[in-house]
């Protein structure tokens, strides 16, 4: 499974990933240390990245949890991550997390990258409902959910940790199918 849009692509994460997942985590680390800490210190170094990738490959193949990588199709470069995570089968029910470079911020194209996932979460993964947490601090992160139709549902109190270990509060969003 594969999206094509506008000179990028969004697709599973392969294990021949990781060289280029470690160069897109660590040029943009100040930029994701805060909302992606976890994904940040798993792709430090090519030798992390390599184990990162082969985990998320083998969560991607048994359902567990779903990464896709968006790349520019002339380059091969990564420019940004999609999630699917957090799935609670019962409940069908899913949490959305993405992150984009630092070159692509602003232009509108995590909007309509996510424009192609949640159609396919809602249909292939038959999620009822998909949440968006992102710290109020997020700007870009929490108008990407309101474009996209999802509702603030409530504050999260002590909800996720950061790079340099402070708990924060994030908000809750969540679009129904």
């Amino acid at each position: 499974m594969e999206f094509k849009l506008d000179g990028f692509e969004i697709s599973p994460i392969q294990e021949k990933d990781a060289w280029r997942l470690c160069d897109f985590m660590t040029a943009n680390s100040e930029r994701f240390k805060n909302d992606f800490p976890g994904t940040l210190k798993q792709n430090l170094n090519p030798t992390l990245s390599t184990l990162f990738v082969q985990e998320k490959a083998r969560q991607f193949s048994t359902g567990e949890e779903f990464l896709f990588t968006i790349k520019e199709q002339e380059h091969r470069t990564i420019i940004g991550l999609i999630y699917i995570k957090e799935l609670q089968k019962n409940e069908k029910q899913g949490e959305l997390a993405y992150c984009i470079g630092y070159e692509q911020e602003g232009k509108g194209l995590t909007t309509r990258f996510l424009d192609q996932i949640i159609p396919w979460a809602f249909t292939h993964l038959r999620l009822h409902t998909l949440q968006i947490i992102a710290h109020k601090d997020n700007i870009g992160s929490t108008r990407i959910a309101e474009k996209l139709g999802f509702s603030w549902q409530a504050t999260l109190s002590k909800a996720h940790t950061r790079f340099n270990g402070s708990i924060v509060d994030m908000e809750l969003y969540e679009k129904y199918r």
